[in-house]
């Protein structure tokens, strides 16, 4: 479809049309709620209704293949369709419902799995049918991914997969799950290590969810004691999981970088509104308090800057959108601009922003306290601040090696 702005006019057009019929009204809004997983058995109910209908459309995952259930669409009409939704107060809940499998294993099966692996997965994860989770970090392999020691040994027909992952998120919900293991323990680390795709639903598996400062348990420790692979379940090559599994990381940080499609929901009320109730306002109708006016000025340009490079980036994409080692940049500063909303968002609800329950405080403060302590994760998960900037120093300002190759 030729990029025009008359047809992008009438994509628009047919995507606000079709939003209108489909999107229940009763969810508008409700996205933080939704994708957090903590919504009522109806509005949870009418969420899994609107992701089935979103996926067999085939816009829940977009820029996708249509041949494999996704929207075949350019990523500018992507665009188009995310701007509808949010306005409509839409959002895309697969992307909640399929754990890993949208934002990171689905575009790497597409890049490095064969054919029949295509078939197999991805129409799956287009229609929201399975829950993928990743098995990379382990005890003794956290920044130093190379050095895992789970290992994967051929028995003829399938691979026996023994050793532990940890902060394997969802892993005790997910369907399947996708693993770094050693398949040649005699070459240099990153040189043995493979990339398999195993099927949870076994006796040889045992998850344990690990509970988190900010409530939930998202992240698991995993065990794999004699646990199956199939043979055509690995993904790219023998002993070379080590580049599938780098550019699985770079979509993972691509997605980190607040330019997910489809979050959707409509905007959230402004830190400019939130600081004006809990704070008040001067004879001139300011902030009273001119210190945090001032900060409070510094992180909203710092924000849209951001947002302006991601709008950026992604027109100058035009339809050919890559992950590159730039994803590490919009990754930290995507981090920096969350993790400093939320501590001035507790900053200005004062004593209000210091509760974990009860009936003295409201829901909206209740989240922020949370979210607070929740986005303390954002700089180490996904490859932590210091390992995005050795990224940027190597891959894009071409600085020299300072530790080992690879």
């Amino acid at each position: 479809m030729a990029e025009t702005p008359d047809a992008l006019e009438a994509f628009r057009a047919k995507a606000r049309t079709w939003i209108a019929e489909h999107f229940p009204p009763s969810l508008t809004g409700r996205a933080a709620a939704v994708m957090a997983g903590e919504t009522l058995d109806a509005a949870e109910t009418e969420a899994l209704a609107w992701g089935r209908r979103l996926g067999e459309q085939g816009w829940a995952t977009p820029t996708w293949p249509a041949e494999y259930g996704g929207g075949g669409l350019s990523q500018l009409e992507a665009q188009v369709l995310n701007q509808e939704l949010d306005a409509a107060g839409a959002f895309n809940p697969l992307i909640r419902t399929t754990g890993m499998g949208i934002t990171m294993v689905g575009p790497t099966i597409l890049e490095y799995g064969t054919e029949a692996q295509k078939k197999r997965h991805i129409p799956r994860i287009c229609r929201g049918e399975v829950f993928w989770s990743l098995g990379y970090s382990e005890p003794n392999a956290g920044s130093d991914l190379a050095s895992l020691a789970t290992r994967a040994e051929d028995a003829g027909d399938h691979w026996v997969v023994n050793g532990q992952k940890t902060w394997t998120s969802g892993a005790d919900v997910s369907d399947w799950c996708g693993v770094l293991v050693r398949t040649d323990p005699d070459a240099p680390k990153r040189d043995g290590i493979s990339f398999l795709m195993i099927d949870m639903d076994q006796p040889g598996i045992e998850t344990r969810p690990i509970r988190l400062i900010g409530g939930a348990s998202p992240f698991c420790e995993t065990f794999f004691n004699d646990a199956r692979a199939e043979k055509d379940e690995m993904l790219g090559e023998l002993n070379a999981g080590w580049t599938v599994g780098k550019r699985l990381l770079q979509h993972e940080r691509a997605s980190q970088t607040g330019a997910t499609s489809g979050m959707g929901g409509g905007p959230r009320r402004s830190l400019g509104e939130v600081a004006k109730r809990y704070v008040g306002t001067d004879d001139a109708g300011r902030l009273a308090d001119a210190d945090l006016r001032g900060r409070l000025a510094d992180h909203l340009m710092e924000a849209k800057a951001h947002g302006l490079t991601l709008a950026r980036i992604a027109a100058e994409a035009r339809g050919n959108a890559k992950v590159s080692a730039a994803a590490s940049i919009l990754k930290n500063a995507a981090s920096r601009v969350a993790q400093q909303r939320a501590e001035l968002t507790l900053e200005i609800m004062g004593h209000q922003g210091l509760g974990w329950e009860g009936e003295g405080f409201e829901r909206e403060e209740l989240v922020a306290v949370r979210t607070w302590l929740s986005g303390k994760a954002m700089s180490i998960y996904g490859g932590s601040f210091e390992i995005q900037n050795n990224i940027i120093a190597k891959n894009i300002l071409g600085l020299p090696e300072n530790t080992q190759r690879g």
